[in-house]
């Protein structure tokens, strides 16, 4: 009688680890099982180097959602991105997005500055303006070169 009263004190111990392991898993992943507190809208960049899905996106500097995925429309040449953003959180049409990096090599995020003018976005709806990520090393070596350009055309004059 000992023998099965121990092992169905470990087998319950087991279940409940089982069962803290499956919670922690699905709360450091971001992961929802029951329904998503999100909604998506679309944003439409010429590029969008260095952005990933799941990088965060902000608004006044806190993190109000995330990039879910990347399409191409080859029409008009450029990249969708689905942004799923807090339910909370109101964006307006006027709304703009950008494309930024934490610190000089950090991972890119989307910034969005949230408008006020003009009536809501409504889910699914899209930001038409953007802007695109700043391109750190062209930045350097114009910096470094100067404008060959603008070199060029000063000796003609």
């Amino acid at each position: 009688m000992k023998k099965y009263s121990m092992e169905t004190t470990v087998g319950i111990f087991v279940v409940i680890c089982l069962l803290c392991l499956a919670y922690l898993t699905l709360r450091l992943g971001d992961v929802s099982v029951v329904g998503d507190a999100s909604y998506p809208l679309f944003a439409r960049f010429t590029s969008v180097s260095g952005l990933k899905v799941g990088s965060p996106v902000e608004m006044l500097g806190m993190h109000i959602g995330r990039v879910a995925g990347f399409t191409m429309d080859q029409k008009d040449q450029v990249a969708v991105v689905e942004l799923r953003i807090g339910n909370g959180v109101k964006i307006y049409e006027d709304a703009v997005a950008s494309i930024k990096s934490n610190g000089l090599l950090g991972d890119k995020y989307v910034k969005i500055d949230a408008g006020g003018g003009g009536s809501l976005l409504r889910p699914r709806g899209t930001i038409t303006e953007t802007e695109p990520p700043v391109d750190i090393l062209e930045l350097i070596s114009k910096y470094a070169f100067g404008d060959v350009e603008k070199q060029q055309s000063g000796k003609t004059k």
